[in-house]
């Protein structure tokens, strides 16, 4: 199909300004993730060539301590029958979004406009019916072309300060000038994926850091990423990729503020039907696609099929 422009969106005047409400139908649950067909998982497929597999997962009990008032989680290994070799486990305070993470297109909605499709709170149950949930897409299976922009290294490549852990606000300017120095074209479908440099700056920090930003995450946390005005909303919707994912929190940078012309989750989730990563991990592979100069791989997401989830691991493989 032939997708609007973000300027010719919507595509009827009953639907929210700049929003692609309906584009895939009025009882869409997907949105982006539409995009990635059948022609475009064999595309992702053939660029599996070395065999090289680079898990994008960070440990679930990464970051430690936990952000945002989460509780740190706990894994009880159980051993059901005395005396017989057999094991079971459980997990208590296991946050779907508290490590590397999709949101889900109930995560967020617009504060003028509601949640994507048009979806109301009451539609958010955990029940059967609920709507726009982890598990549409979980069903789908993501599978496709994805495309590192390695924005921390070629930041370092031109002499450019640039600290993981303040607050830096990538621009359109930064995004493409990244992706033309590392001679990559990004196609309709593609899983975009940014390294901001945080990951690498947290594992790097010391506790006593890291217990400072797990006591007042809202206050204390600084991180590189996208800038949160409506030209990168612009920009990310006429690549016309399925995702984007990013090796920080919140994939745009913080801390920001919580208004529509500065919080990008309030146009690409609800209004755009975008699904984002978060603190992936993916330090293996930018350093592999630095030493072979092969930024695109197959790649494959599994988020678990929880009905009505509200995020998710991504489960996520990247393989040249």
């Amino acid at each position: 199909m032939s997708l609007p422009s973000y300027r010719q969106l919507p595509i009827s005047p009953d639907k929210p300004p700049r929003s692609a409400w309906g584009v895939w139908g009025d009882d869409d649950q997907l949105g982006t993730m539409n995009l990635l067909t059948v022609e475009r998982a064999q595309r992702g497929l053939a660029l599996a060539k070395r065999g090289a597999i680079f898990p994008l997962n960070w440990n679930l009990e990464q970051p430690f301590p936990p952000f945002y008032g989460r509780k740190p989680l706990v894994h009880h290994i159980d051993r059901p029958v005395p005396g017989y070799p057999l094991l079971d486990d459980s997990m208590d305070s296991f946050f779907t979004q508290a490590s590397s993470q999709w949101d889900a297109l109930c995560h967020v909605g617009n504060p003028d406009y509601g949640f994507y499709n048009g979806r109301k709170d009451e539609d958010f149950t955990g029940e059967e019916g609920t709507l726009n949930g982890i598990e549409h897409i979980s069903r789908k299976g993501i599978v496709g072309r994805g495309v590192l922009l390695d924005i921390a290294r070629h930041w370092a490549s031109l002499g450019k300060s640039l600290d993981g852990g303040e607050c830096v606000e990538f621009t359109v300017a930064d995004v493409e000038a990244c992706r033309k120095a590392q001679g990559v074209e990004i196609e309709t479908g593609d899983i975009l994926i940014l390294r901001t440099g945080w990951m690498e700056w947290y594992l790097k920090a010391s506790a006593e850091v890291k217990q400072g930003l797990a006591e007042d995450s809202l206050a204390r946390l600084k991180t590189p990423g996208l800038a949160g005005d409506e030209s990168v909303a612009e920009y990310l919707w006429d690549l016309h990729i399925s995702a984007v994912a990013a090796d920080n929190p919140a994939l745009e940078a913080w801390p920001h503020k919580l208004e529509i012309d500065h919080y990008l989750h309030y146009r690409l989730i609800p209004l755009l039907g975008m699904t984002l990563g978060e603190m992936f991990f993916i330090e293996d592979l930018a350093s592999d696609c630095a030493e072979d100069g092969v930024y695109d791989f197959c790649f494959t997401s599994a988020p678990l099929n929880l009905r009505g989830g509200v995020g998710s691991p991504p489960n996520a493989l990247a393989i040249k």
